[in-house]
């Protein structure tokens, strides 16, 4: 499964249906230029545009719903959706990061920028980094350093 092709195809889906979103995990690292792995697409919405995420995404194939996760104390609030290709086994989670209050000032830093296929919205560095430092997991900790060392 094309990563940038699905992230392309719901950045478009989300434009075209008004909703605000901002990437914000690992994509949004290769968008600011610190490229790394990573097998999910995480997109910050506001919580009032859950609804309408949720049907753009599964009119796309994320139709596997999880349900809402909450992390750091309810400060990370993430409703999963999952795509399943069933030709090749492939398996695709999107993660819908809902703002919370704790997540309102990574929410407003988010950026448009240029990409390959047209502009999205991306969260700016700094807010990554506040971001990162409220999960705090091993991964986060190496891309707040990697976001650090090249501001």
């Amino acid at each position: 499964m094309d990563l940038y092709k699905q992230m392309t195809e719901l950045t478009a889906a989300f434009d075209a249906a008004g909703i605000q979103y901002a990437l914000c995990g690992g994509l949004a690292m290769a968008v600011h230029q610190l490229p790394r792995a990573t097998i999910d697409i995480d997109v910050m919405i506001q919580p009032s545009s859950l609804d309408a995420a949720q049907h753009a995404a599964k009119r796309l194939g994320y139709d596997v719903d999880a349900g809402l996760m909450t992390f750091a104390g309810g400060r990370i609030q993430i409703h999963r959706l999952t795509m399943i290709d069933t030709e090749f086994g492939d398996v695709l989670p999107l993660d819908l990061l809902l703002v919370t209050p704790e997540l309102t000032e990574p929410w407003h830093s988010r950026m448009k920028v240029e990409w390959e296929a047209g502009n999205l919205w991306v969260v700016s560095r700094e807010g990554l980094i506040q971001l990162k430092r409220l999960r705090g997991s091993g991964l986060d900790q190496d891309d707040i350093k990697r976001l650090e060392e090249t501001q």
